[in-house]
Protein backbone atom coordinates (compact mmCIF):
# COMPACT_ATOMS: atom_id res chain seq x y z
CA UNK A 1 0.00 0.00 0.00
CA UNK A 2 2.75 2.41 0.95
CA UNK A 3 4.70 1.38 -2.18
CA UNK A 4 1.68 2.10 -4.36
CA UNK A 5 1.20 5.54 -2.79
CA UNK A 6 4.85 6.47 -3.32
CA UNK A 7 4.71 5.41 -6.96
CA UNK A 8 1.54 7.46 -7.50
CA UNK A 9 3.09 10.67 -6.08
CA UNK A 10 6.26 10.11 -8.02
CA UNK A 11 4.29 9.85 -11.26
CA UNK A 12 2.40 13.11 -10.50
CA UNK A 13 5.63 14.98 -9.73
CA UNK A 14 7.20 13.75 -12.97
CA UNK A 15 4.12 14.81 -14.94
CA UNK A 16 4.26 18.33 -13.44
CA UNK A 17 7.95 18.57 -14.36
CA UNK A 18 7.25 17.56 -17.96
CA UNK A 19 4.39 20.05 -18.19
CA UNK A 20 6.59 22.86 -16.87
CA UNK A 21 9.30 22.01 -19.32
CA UNK A 22 6.81 21.92 -22.18
CA UNK A 23 5.34 25.32 -21.25
CA UNK A 24 8.70 27.05 -20.83
CA UNK A 25 8.99 29.85 -23.45
CA UNK A 26 12.30 30.39 -25.25
CA UNK A 27 14.04 33.66 -24.39
CA UNK A 28 14.89 34.38 -28.04
CA UNK A 29 13.61 33.85 -31.56
CA UNK A 30 16.94 34.14 -33.37
CA UNK A 31 20.60 34.68 -32.67
CA UNK A 32 23.43 36.43 -34.44
CA UNK A 33 26.60 38.50 -34.26
CA UNK A 34 26.89 42.24 -33.77
CA UNK A 35 28.37 44.21 -36.66
CA UNK A 36 29.16 47.85 -37.45
CA UNK A 37 29.67 49.90 -40.59
CA UNK A 38 33.40 49.65 -41.22
CA UNK A 39 35.42 51.94 -43.50
CA UNK A 40 39.03 51.50 -44.55
CA UNK A 41 40.65 54.91 -45.07
CA UNK A 42 43.30 54.89 -47.82
CA UNK A 43 45.83 57.46 -48.96
CA UNK A 44 44.62 59.80 -51.70
CA UNK A 45 48.10 61.09 -52.45
CA UNK A 46 51.68 59.81 -52.65
CA UNK A 47 54.43 61.00 -50.35
CA UNK A 48 55.88 60.93 -46.86
CA UNK A 49 53.37 60.71 -44.02
CA UNK A 50 54.31 63.90 -42.19
CA UNK A 51 51.65 63.59 -39.50
CA UNK A 52 49.44 60.72 -38.37
CA UNK A 53 47.58 61.17 -35.08
CA UNK A 54 45.68 57.88 -35.01
CA UNK A 55 45.64 55.14 -32.37
CA UNK A 56 43.66 51.93 -32.25
CA UNK A 57 40.63 52.28 -30.01
CA UNK A 58 40.59 56.07 -30.41
CA UNK A 59 37.24 57.70 -31.20
CA UNK A 60 36.74 60.60 -33.62
CA UNK A 61 33.95 62.77 -34.91
CA UNK A 62 33.23 62.94 -38.61
CA UNK A 63 35.60 64.94 -40.87
CA UNK A 64 38.40 65.35 -38.32
CA UNK A 65 41.90 66.01 -39.71
CA UNK A 66 44.07 63.18 -38.32
CA UNK A 67 47.04 63.19 -40.67
CA UNK A 68 48.93 64.94 -43.45
CA UNK A 69 50.92 63.66 -46.45
CA UNK A 70 53.85 65.77 -47.69
CA UNK A 71 52.54 68.42 -50.12
CA UNK A 72 55.72 70.50 -50.63
CA UNK A 73 56.02 69.96 -54.38
CA UNK A 74 52.34 70.61 -54.91
CA UNK A 75 52.52 73.88 -52.94
CA UNK A 76 55.52 75.01 -55.04
CA UNK A 77 53.65 74.14 -58.23
CA UNK A 78 50.69 76.19 -57.02
CA UNK A 79 52.95 79.19 -56.35
CA UNK A 80 54.40 78.88 -59.86
CA UNK A 81 50.95 78.83 -61.42
CA UNK A 82 49.83 81.80 -59.33
CA UNK A 83 52.90 83.76 -60.51
CA UNK A 84 52.08 82.94 -64.13
CA UNK A 85 48.51 84.05 -63.55
CA UNK A 86 49.75 87.36 -62.15
CA UNK A 87 51.95 87.90 -65.20
CA UNK A 88 49.03 87.26 -67.51
CA UNK A 89 46.88 89.71 -65.57
CA UNK A 90 49.62 92.37 -65.86
CA UNK A 91 49.93 91.78 -69.61
CA UNK A 92 46.19 92.08 -70.02
CA UNK A 93 46.15 95.38 -68.12
CA UNK A 94 48.85 96.74 -70.42
CA UNK A 95 46.93 95.64 -73.49
CA UNK A 96 43.74 97.16 -72.11
CA UNK A 97 45.53 100.50 -71.62
CA UNK A 98 46.98 100.33 -75.14
CA UNK A 99 43.58 99.53 -76.59
CA UNK A 100 42.01 102.44 -74.74
CA UNK A 101 44.68 104.80 -76.08
CA UNK A 102 44.18 103.46 -79.60
CA UNK A 103 40.43 103.89 -79.41
CA UNK A 104 40.84 107.47 -78.15
CA UNK A 105 42.78 108.36 -81.31
CA UNK A 106 39.82 107.67 -83.54
CA UNK A 107 38.33 110.94 -84.79
CA UNK A 108 34.72 112.00 -84.93
CA UNK A 109 34.22 112.40 -88.69
CA UNK A 110 31.32 114.84 -88.61
CA UNK A 111 32.97 116.94 -85.96
CA UNK A 112 36.22 117.19 -87.92
CA UNK A 113 34.52 118.25 -91.18
CA UNK A 114 31.93 120.53 -89.62
CA UNK A 115 34.17 123.60 -90.09
CA UNK A 116 34.66 122.88 -93.80
CA UNK A 117 30.93 122.30 -94.18
CA UNK A 118 30.26 125.69 -92.64
CA UNK A 119 32.73 127.34 -95.00
CA UNK A 120 30.94 125.72 -97.96
CA UNK A 121 27.56 126.96 -96.68
CA UNK A 122 28.94 130.47 -96.29
CA UNK A 123 30.49 130.39 -99.77
CA UNK A 124 27.21 129.16 -101.30
CA UNK A 125 25.37 131.99 -99.62
CA UNK A 126 27.94 134.45 -100.97
CA UNK A 127 27.60 132.93 -104.45
CA UNK A 128 23.86 133.51 -104.37
CA UNK A 129 24.39 137.17 -103.48
CA UNK A 130 27.02 137.71 -106.18
CA UNK A 131 24.86 135.97 -108.77
CA UNK A 132 22.21 138.63 -108.23
CA UNK A 133 24.83 141.40 -108.38
CA UNK A 134 26.26 140.02 -111.65
CA UNK A 135 22.78 139.83 -113.16
CA UNK A 136 22.26 143.48 -112.21
CA UNK A 137 25.69 144.37 -113.69
CA UNK A 138 26.87 145.68 -110.35
CA UNK A 139 30.03 143.51 -110.17
CA UNK A 140 32.17 141.77 -112.76
CA UNK A 141 31.51 138.04 -113.43
CA UNK A 142 35.06 137.14 -112.42
CA UNK A 143 34.20 137.62 -108.79
CA UNK A 144 31.37 135.07 -109.13
CA UNK A 145 33.74 132.65 -110.90
CA UNK A 146 36.20 133.02 -108.03
CA UNK A 147 33.49 132.11 -105.50
CA UNK A 148 32.49 129.04 -107.56
CA UNK A 149 36.11 127.95 -107.67
CA UNK A 150 36.43 128.47 -103.91
CA UNK A 151 33.38 126.26 -103.35
CA UNK A 152 34.87 123.52 -105.57
CA UNK A 153 38.12 123.65 -103.59
CA UNK A 154 36.25 123.39 -100.27
CA UNK A 155 34.20 120.43 -101.52
CA UNK A 156 37.35 118.60 -102.65
CA UNK A 157 38.95 119.41 -99.29
CA UNK A 158 35.88 118.06 -97.50
CA UNK A 159 36.00 114.77 -99.40
CA UNK A 160 39.75 114.42 -98.89
CA UNK A 161 39.40 115.07 -95.17
CA UNK A 162 36.60 112.47 -94.97
CA UNK A 163 38.74 109.87 -96.73
CA UNK A 164 41.71 110.57 -94.51
CA UNK A 165 39.67 110.33 -91.30
CA UNK A 166 37.94 107.13 -92.47
CA UNK A 167 41.30 105.56 -93.35
CA UNK A 168 42.86 106.62 -90.06
CA UNK A 169 39.87 105.33 -88.05
CA UNK A 170 39.87 102.03 -89.97
CA UNK A 171 43.57 101.54 -89.21
CA UNK A 172 43.04 102.33 -85.53
CA UNK A 173 40.03 99.99 -85.39
CA UNK A 174 42.15 97.21 -86.88
CA UNK A 175 44.83 97.82 -84.25
CA UNK A 176 42.20 97.79 -81.52
CA UNK A 177 40.79 94.54 -82.85
CA UNK A 178 44.27 93.01 -82.83
CA UNK A 179 44.79 94.07 -79.23
CA UNK A 180 41.39 92.59 -78.38
CA UNK A 181 42.44 89.28 -79.95
CA UNK A 182 45.59 89.29 -77.79
CA UNK A 183 43.47 89.93 -74.71
CA UNK A 184 41.22 87.01 -75.64
CA UNK A 185 44.33 84.85 -75.98
CA UNK A 186 45.40 85.90 -72.48
CA UNK A 187 41.92 85.05 -71.18
CA UNK A 188 42.22 81.57 -72.71
CA UNK A 189 45.65 81.08 -71.12
CA UNK A 190 44.30 82.28 -67.80
CA UNK A 191 41.40 79.82 -68.01
CA UNK A 192 43.93 77.02 -68.56
CA UNK A 193 45.90 78.19 -65.54
CA UNK A 194 42.76 78.30 -63.43
CA UNK A 195 42.00 74.70 -64.41
CA UNK A 196 45.53 73.66 -63.43
CA UNK A 197 45.23 75.55 -60.15
CA UNK A 198 41.95 73.77 -59.45
CA UNK A 199 43.68 70.42 -60.03
CA UNK A 200 46.56 71.39 -57.75
CA UNK A 201 44.19 72.58 -55.02
CA UNK A 202 42.35 69.27 -55.22
CA UNK A 203 45.63 67.34 -55.02
CA UNK A 204 46.73 69.41 -52.01
CA UNK A 205 43.38 68.77 -50.33
CA UNK A 206 43.92 65.05 -50.92
CA UNK A 207 47.06 65.18 -48.77
CA UNK A 208 44.80 65.74 -45.77
CA UNK A 209 43.75 62.54 -43.99
CA UNK A 210 40.23 63.00 -42.68
CA UNK A 211 37.88 60.67 -40.82
CA UNK A 212 34.97 59.71 -43.11
CA UNK A 213 32.54 59.04 -40.25
CA UNK A 214 32.14 59.33 -36.50
CA UNK A 215 33.41 56.17 -34.88
CA UNK A 216 36.29 54.21 -33.40
CA UNK A 217 39.60 53.19 -34.95
CA UNK A 218 39.74 49.41 -35.25
CA UNK A 219 43.11 48.91 -36.95
CA UNK A 220 46.10 51.09 -37.81
CA UNK A 221 48.30 50.05 -40.74
CA UNK A 222 51.03 52.73 -40.99
CA UNK A 223 53.07 55.05 -38.81
CA UNK A 224 54.12 58.68 -39.16
CA UNK A 225 57.23 59.07 -41.32
CA UNK A 226 56.43 56.18 -43.65
CA UNK A 227 56.17 56.68 -47.42
CA UNK A 228 52.68 55.93 -48.68
CA UNK A 229 51.32 55.57 -52.18
CA UNK A 230 47.89 56.49 -53.45
CA UNK A 231 45.43 53.79 -52.46
CA UNK A 232 47.49 52.39 -49.58
CA UNK A 233 45.25 51.55 -46.56
CA UNK A 234 46.05 53.76 -43.58
CA UNK A 235 43.54 52.72 -40.93
CA UNK A 236 40.13 51.15 -40.45
CA UNK A 237 37.35 52.63 -38.36
CA UNK A 238 33.76 51.71 -37.58
CA UNK A 239 30.61 53.50 -36.51
CA UNK A 240 30.24 51.84 -33.12
CA UNK A 241 27.43 54.13 -32.00
CA UNK A 242 25.02 52.69 -34.55
CA UNK A 243 25.45 48.93 -34.72
CA UNK A 244 23.60 46.00 -36.24
CA UNK A 245 22.81 42.50 -35.10
CA UNK A 246 22.99 40.14 -38.06
CA UNK A 247 20.57 37.38 -37.15
CA UNK A 248 18.98 34.53 -39.11
CA UNK A 249 15.31 33.58 -39.28
CA UNK A 250 13.57 30.55 -40.70
CA UNK A 251 11.01 30.63 -43.48
CA UNK A 252 8.24 30.21 -40.91
CA UNK A 253 9.47 33.24 -38.94
CA UNK A 254 9.96 35.36 -42.06
CA UNK A 255 6.23 35.97 -42.51
CA UNK A 256 6.13 37.73 -39.13
CA UNK A 257 9.13 39.96 -39.79
CA UNK A 258 9.16 43.26 -41.71
CA UNK A 259 11.47 46.23 -42.21
CA UNK A 260 10.91 48.96 -39.63
CA UNK A 261 9.55 46.52 -37.05
CA UNK A 262 10.54 47.19 -33.44
CA UNK A 263 12.14 44.21 -31.67
CA UNK A 264 14.06 43.44 -28.48
CA UNK A 265 17.78 42.73 -28.82
CA UNK A 266 19.76 41.00 -26.09
CA UNK A 267 23.53 41.36 -25.86
CA UNK A 268 25.18 38.38 -24.21
CA UNK A 269 27.83 39.38 -21.67
CA UNK A 270 28.36 35.83 -20.41
CA UNK A 271 26.75 35.74 -16.99
CA UNK A 272 24.23 38.45 -17.82
CA UNK A 273 22.33 39.88 -20.78
CA UNK A 274 21.50 43.48 -21.56
CA UNK A 275 18.39 44.49 -23.46
CA UNK A 276 18.25 47.06 -26.27
CA UNK A 277 15.46 48.34 -28.48
CA UNK A 278 16.13 47.45 -32.08
CA UNK A 279 14.64 48.13 -35.49
CA UNK A 280 14.75 45.73 -38.40
CA UNK A 281 16.69 47.63 -41.07
CA UNK A 282 17.26 44.97 -43.72
CA UNK A 283 15.99 41.54 -44.74
CA UNK A 284 17.88 39.41 -47.23
CA UNK A 285 15.99 38.54 -50.40
CA UNK A 286 17.79 35.21 -50.67
CA UNK A 287 17.97 32.22 -48.36
CA UNK A 288 21.23 30.58 -47.30
CA UNK A 289 22.37 27.57 -45.34
CA UNK A 290 22.35 28.06 -41.59
CA UNK A 291 25.79 29.17 -40.33
CA UNK A 292 27.26 26.64 -37.90
CA UNK A 293 27.62 29.20 -35.11
CA UNK A 294 23.98 30.31 -35.29
CA UNK A 295 20.97 28.85 -33.47
CA UNK A 296 17.51 29.19 -34.99
CA UNK A 297 14.01 28.69 -33.67
CA UNK A 298 13.79 25.49 -35.72
CA UNK A 299 17.09 23.63 -35.40
CA UNK A 300 16.06 21.38 -38.27
CA UNK A 301 15.90 24.29 -40.70
CA UNK A 302 18.67 24.13 -43.28
CA UNK A 303 17.81 27.38 -45.09
CA UNK A 304 17.48 30.71 -43.30
CA UNK A 305 17.23 34.42 -44.18
CA UNK A 306 19.65 37.00 -42.82
CA UNK A 307 18.23 40.14 -41.19
CA UNK A 308 19.95 43.24 -39.85
CA UNK A 309 18.61 44.85 -36.69
CA UNK A 310 19.82 48.38 -35.92
CA UNK A 311 20.48 49.46 -32.33
CA UNK A 312 21.94 52.53 -30.66
CA UNK A 313 25.00 51.37 -28.79
CA UNK A 314 25.65 52.64 -25.27
CA UNK A 315 29.29 51.65 -25.52
CA UNK A 316 28.98 48.14 -24.13
CA UNK A 317 28.19 46.26 -27.35
CA UNK A 318 31.31 45.19 -29.22
CA UNK A 319 31.82 44.00 -32.79
CA UNK A 320 31.65 40.21 -32.99
CA UNK A 321 29.72 39.85 -29.74
CA UNK A 322 26.97 37.23 -29.63
CA UNK A 323 23.38 38.55 -29.52
CA UNK A 324 19.79 37.37 -29.48
CA UNK A 325 16.56 38.88 -30.76
CA UNK A 326 12.99 38.55 -29.64
CA UNK A 327 10.35 39.48 -32.25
Amino acid sequence: MIRTTILRYSFIAFSIFLTACGNKEKEYDATGIFEATEVTVSAKSTGELKRFDVAEGQSFDKEVLVGKIDATQLVLKRQQLETSRGQLDASKRQLAASRSATDSKQLDLERQVSAIRQQIVNAQRERQRFTELVNDGAVPRKQLDDINYQIQVLERQLEATRDQIRSNNASLAEQSEGIGAQMEGIDAQRAGLEAQLGQIEDQIANTDIVTPLAGTVLEKYVESGEFVATGKPLFKMADTQHMFLRAYVTTAQLQNVKIGQKVTVLADYGDEKKSYEGTIAWISSRSEFTPKTILTDDERADLVYAVKIAINNDGFVKIGMYGEVKF
